[in-house]
């Protein structure tokens, strides 16, 4: 199911084949002892949950959601602080404000993606200082399985750099 269109489906089966016009809900967590089950050859896994749990990732899915996006978005520490967080001396911000332009510009790159497409850029102006002009920040958005244990589809938003 498309995130912003139910209407307009992408994909047969979603949790197969994850994608930015995919859908599903839902966190799961496992510890690493159980992991094997899932894959015999895997030492070791770092889940979502970890990555929340370490705040190296935040659940930005409210605010998706009342932008148009159904699915669960996460996006990682750097774009909170580069995008998210206002900058000391930054007047006429919050971080409220700003969370919303980084989802309101995903949601219209989710609307201009292609069917199936599973990573795409997208880009937003974010003003870093009240004395220099915004500065263009390009983002990557990944769609994926919400934890190693919940096929279910979410997105996750990153800095190019990142992954």
């Amino acid at each position: 199911m498309n995130p912003i269109n139910p209407m307009k489906d992408h994909t047969d089966n979603a949790a197969a084949q994850p994608s930015l016009s995919a859908g599903g809900e839902g966190q799961g967590e496992v510890e690493n002892s159980q992991l094997s089950t899932f894959n015999p050859q895997l030492v070791y896994a770092y889940t979502r949950s970890q990555a929340i749990a370490d705040g190296f990732q935040i659940e930005v899915t409210k605010t998706a959601q009342e932008a148009g996006i159904r699915f669960p978005v996460f996006i990682t520490r750097g774009v909170y602080e580069q995008c998210v967080a206002v900058p000391p001396g930054v007047t006429g911000q919050d971080e409220a404000g700003r969370l919303w332009d980084v989802v309101w510009m995903l949601r219209f790159a989710i609307i201009r993606a292609k069917p199936a497409t599973s990573r795409l850029s997208f880009a937003l102006y974010v003003r870093q200082s009240d004395k220099h002009p915004a500065r263009l920040m390009t983002l990557r958005a990944t769609a994926g399985a919400i934890d190693i244990d919940d096929p279910a589809p979410a997105i996750t938003v990153m800095l190019p750099d990142e992954d």
